[in-house]
C-alpha cells in the first residue's frame, strides 16, 4: 500500500506511512544524494475543505438573493405609496439582511480565495510529479496569476487547464467543458457582476432602490453558480489526482 501522506513510497507493514512520513518532523525524508525533489502529497484534504467553503459561499448567495427579494418586494410597496407600520418595520429588516448579505458575502470570499489558493498550489506541484514539462506558466503564476492586472482574465484559467491534463488517467486528456464554464461564469461575476452592484450602493430613493435592487439579483445569482461549478471543478480535479497517484508510484523529478 502506498503511503497515505506522500503517495509515493510504500507504507510501512504495520502501518499506513513511509518510514520517510513517519518521522517526527512529518516529512517524507529526502532522497539519496540530497538532490531537491518534488513529491506527492494527497490533494483530498485541502479539496474537501475548499469545496466546503465554495458550498458555504453558495449558501449565503442564497441567503443574499432572499434578501435581494425581499428588499425588491418592500420597497415596491414603498413606490406604491404604504407607510404603514408592517410597511416599514419589513422595510427596515430588508436593509438588514442586505447588509449582513454583504458583509457576510465579503468574509466567505475572503476565506475562500486563501483555500482555494493553497489548494490550488498543492495541486499544481502534484501536475509537475505527473508530467514535468506539461506547463505553459511557471509556478508561481498559480498565485500571482490573480492578481496581475490583465494576466489575471487567462492566467489561472491556463494553470487549471495544465493541471487538468496533467492529472488526467486516460490515454487523452479530459475534456475542459467545466472549466471553461466555470471560469466564464468567474470572470461574469467579478466584472459585470461587481458593476451591477454600484446602482444599489449609491440609490437613495425607495424607486432607485427597487429599479437597482433587479441587478443585485443577477450579481448574486452570478455568484451562485461560479461558486457551485468552482466546487466542481475543485472535487473533480482532486479526485482525478487521488486516482493518479494510486496508480502506482510516481517518478520525483528535481526542482
Amino acid at each position: 500500500m502506498l503511503c497515505t501522506r506522500c503517495l509515493h513510497a510504500e507504507a510501512a507493514p504495520d502501518g499506513v506511512l513511509c518510514a520517510g512520513c513517519a518521522t517526527p518532523t512529518g516529512f517524507a525524508a529526502p532522497p539519496a544524494g540530497g538532490t531537491p525533489r518534488i513529491w506527492l502529497r494527497s490533494p483530498v484534504g485541502l479539496g474537501r475543505a475548499t469545496a466546503i467553503l465554495l458550498g458555504l459561499a453558495a449558501a449565503v448567495d442564497v441567503f443574499a438573493l432572499g434578501a435581494d427579494f425581499l428588499m425588491y418586494d418592500v420597497t415596491g410597496d414603498l413606490v406604491g405609496g404604504g407607510t404603514g407600520a408592517a410597511v416599514l418595520d419589513r422595510a427596515d429588516l430588508a436593509d438588514k439582511l442586505t447588509a449582513a448579505a454583504g458583509s457576510v458575502q465579503l468574509l466567505v470570499m475572503l476565506a475562500c480565495a486563501v483555500v482555494f489558493v493553497l489548494w490550488l498550489w498543492r495541486v499544481r506541484r502534484n501536475a509537475e510529479v505527473f508530467a514535468p514539462d506539461g506547463h505553459d506558466k511557471a509556478r508561481a503564476w498559480v498565485i500571482a496569476g490573480w492578481v496581475v492586472p490583465i494576466a489575471s482574465l487567462w492566467y489561472p484559467r491556463r494553470v487549471v487547464v495544465d493541471i487538468w491534463d496533467a492529472s488526467s488517467t486516460g490515454d487523452r486528456p479530459a475534456g475542459h467543458a467545466l472549466i471553461n464554464i466555470w471560469w466564464t461564469l468567474w470572470l461574469l461575476s467579478q466584472t459585470i457582476g461587481r458593476a451591477l452592484y454600484t446602482p444599489f450602493d449609491v440609490a437613495d430613493t425607495p424607486q432607485e432602490i427597487h429599479d437597482s435592487v433587479t441587478q443585485t439579483m443577477v450579481a448574486d445569482g452570478l455568484d451562485l453558480v461560479a461558486a457551485v461549478l468552482a466546487a466542481a471543478v475543485v472535487l473533480r480535479l482532486t479526485r482525478m489526482q487521488d486516482e493518479k497517484a494510486r496508480q502506482g508510484p510516481a517518478v520525483p523529478v528535481a526542482v
